[in-house]
């Protein structure tokens, strides 16, 4: 007799992936695990914005598994951003021997290299399961793409909005604190695809994770965003911050 096959949470910690876990658990759905990827920018420093690091591990992971029954198997590839940054192109390509740098807009390798591929190695190592995705029931391109068999869509059948992803969090004391200033998204903080307004946010509010993306810059062979390096947005912010303080 074959056994019903699993059914775990796909999570980033973000209002979406948790409020999705939390309205199939509490509309009576059985989930098995929850499933978090883990990206390093370095050995020593996360993907995540510090706080929301802090809130994963110190307050979400706990509270799934204390309050829902739900444990969070944490997968992780085995090199860093800075590490995958730095490796040498050996296709035979008119850039053969030079470092690989910041990813292209499209096709970018940081999405494929360190998130998809811990992911697919779980899943092939694990054998099939049904994943619950965490969609807003507004979100309606995705929505289309991933309305598919093995997925459950937990917002979308209930008919919660991105808005009502951050409440039901908010309610259950599950919001990170990544959100604060009026972030609507979490993501890597180096990541590429960001707003120019975020990429400001990171350059007043973390310096430290600022300076290690400069560093990189200097070295990198592709610009950071199509024709602009950190080092242009660098000037940019420093003089809209000057401007700003003569006319507070």
């Amino acid at each position: 007799m074959n056994e019903e096959p699993k059914i775990l949470a796909s999570i980033s910690g973000g209002k979406d992936s948790l409020a999705a876990l939390i309205t199939h658990i509490e509309s009576g759905g059985r989930c098995d695990g929850a499933i978090y990827c883990r990206i390093m920018f370095d050995d020593e420093t996360s993907a995540e914005y510090p706080e929301h690091e802090d809130f994963l591990f110190n307050k979400c992971f706990p509270t799934l598994e204390r309050e829902y029954g739900v444990k969070t198997t944490i997968v992780q590839q085995s090199y860093t951003y800075v590490e995958r940054f730095h490796k040498v192109i050996t296709r035979n390509t008119k850039n053969k021997g030079r470092i690989y740098g910041f990813p292209f807009i499209r096709g970018s390798w940081c999405n494929s290299d360190l998130k998809l591929h811990p992911l697919r190695k779980f899943k092939k190592e694990t054998g099939e399961f049904i994943e619950i995705v965490g969609i807003a029931a507004d979100e309606t391109e995705r929505i289309a793409k991933k309305t598919v068999s093995g997925k459950i869509l937990p917002l979308v059948e209930h008919g919660i909005t991105e808005a009502g992803a951050f409440e039901v969090c908010r309610r259950r004391g599950l919001l990170s604190p990544g959100y604060c200033k009026g972030r609507a998204r979490l993501g890597c903080w180096f990541c590429h695809c960001q707003r120019i307004g975020e990429l400001k946010r990171l350059y007043y509010d973390y310096p430290q994770l600022w300076n290690k993306l400069a560093a990189l810059d200097r070295e990198s062979p592709t610009k950071f965003k199509p024709g602009k390096r950190i080092a242009d947005f660098e000037d940019r912010f420093a003089k809209e911050g000057t401007q700003t303080s003569l006319f507070d």
